[in-house]
């Protein structure tokens, strides 16, 4: 049984869990979600969620609240959320995995996480100086710097220190993104047809190969994967994923799955577009200096090709446009974009944490 949560007066005293109870009551979670009717099941049997509930708890706190980090509250946290909103997509896997797709419980969840998780996140940005910008000029401003960045610690190593041990680490933890190309993105384009929406349908029908399977972008990824003889199914690797890229994942599907983020989406995906070349080409000189082959490394060649052209669109005709549409509002944009940036350096910096930690082994 996992600890109980005590409360005094205003106080909360929690005791800690270990990243083995996480464990467990996380895989009691994935059985959960399998459960036929699990709504109805909670009505009759509420005692069955008592154990992750406790640990629910404790990790928001010791997440959110606590001033030292608790990585394996984190780690908890965003693997719960991803399961639960990984059932947006469809797989092609057994069906009864989406028994509880509509689960009021599995909304409850969801919410829970998120509302404390955002609070979290928006606490690191200076919202109120964001208001107050020239919104357009800002997103010139970004774009420009971040088309060609100053060269990171975690990019020099990269480059000029990872084993092919650690790129193959670095193509394991990638493949949780790259396996699944712009599948969030499909999330947002339905509605009214404008300029915008069409500019958005043109990114993602790139990323897919245009309909063709042997163009796909993920195709593209799974044949570095099979150049090293790795698992090439989708999430094949997700234990390997650091909480903090998981959270890049999880914050897409909230900004595709409420529309009122769109504009704070649209900001991010501009960034990610803009953003993602010159983090390419950082792969791309590692591959190059182990003398790998072109398969090994031909995705992020592709990548750096096409994502500079939907950079360019992103900013052109759709960032700036969507300023214009929404004048009152458009400030969002900026606040996507400054998130996916500082949420995708954290990541980064998470995963040549742990690339360098192969490289010691």
């Amino acid at each position: 049984m996992l600890p109980r949560i005590m409360s005094e007066g205003e106080s909360v005293y929690v005791n800690t869990v270990s990243s083995a109870q996480y464990e467990a009551v996380e895989n009691q979670f994935v059985e959960l979600l399998t459960i036929e009717n699990l709504d109805q099941q909670l009505s009759i049997k509420p005692e069955i969620v008592k154990e992750f509930e406790y640990a629910l708890t404790t990790a928001l706190i010791a997440a959110y609240e606590n001033r030292t980090a608790d990585n394996g509250a984190h780690r908890f946290l965003q693997r719960i959320l991803y399961r639960i909103n990984r059932l947006c997509l469809f797989w092609y896997d057994d069906l009864r995995n989406y028994e509880n797709e509509r689960s009021l419980y599995l909304q409850q969840v969801r919410n829970t996480i998120e509302t404390a998780w955002q609070q979290w996140e928006l606490a690191q940005i200076d919202v109120n100086a964001l208001q107050k910008l020239d919104v357009k000029q800002a997103l010139i401003e970004r774009v420009v710097y971040d088309l060609n960045p100053e060269l990171s610690e975690g990019s020099h190593y990269i480059r000029e220190e990872m084993s092919e041990t650690g790129y193959k680490h670095l193509l394991a933890i990638g493949s949780f993104d790259g396996l699944v190309e712009g599948s969030r993105l499909s999330r947002i384009l339905g509605g009214t047809a404008n300029p915008i929406q069409c500019t958005l349908v043109k990114v993602l029908l790139e990323e897919y190969g245009n309909g063709r399977l042997s163009r796909k972008h993920s195709t593209f990824f799974a044949q570095m994967l099979n150049e090293f003889g790795m698992n090439t199914e989708p999430e094949g690797y997700f234990d390997l994923v650091p909480w903090e890229v998981l959270a890049c994942d999880n914050h897409n599907f909230l900004t595709t799955e409420r529309k009122r983020y769109y504009l704070r989406y649209s900001g991010a995906l501009t960034y990610f577009e803009v953003a993602g070349p010159s983090a390419y080409r950082n792969y791309l000189t590692a591959a190059q200096r182990l003398g790998l082959s072109d398969a090994a490394m031909g995705y992020w060649e592709l990548h750096i090709r096409e994502d500079e052209r939907h950079g360019q669109w992103m900013l052109e005709d759709v960032a700036l446009p969507l300023a214009q549409l929404y004048p009152n509002n458009a400030w969002e944009l900026v606040l996507g974009y400054d998130q996916e940036k500082l949420m995708g350096e954290r990541a980064a910096k998470a995963v040549v944490n742990s690339i360098c930690e192969i490289d010691k082994t």
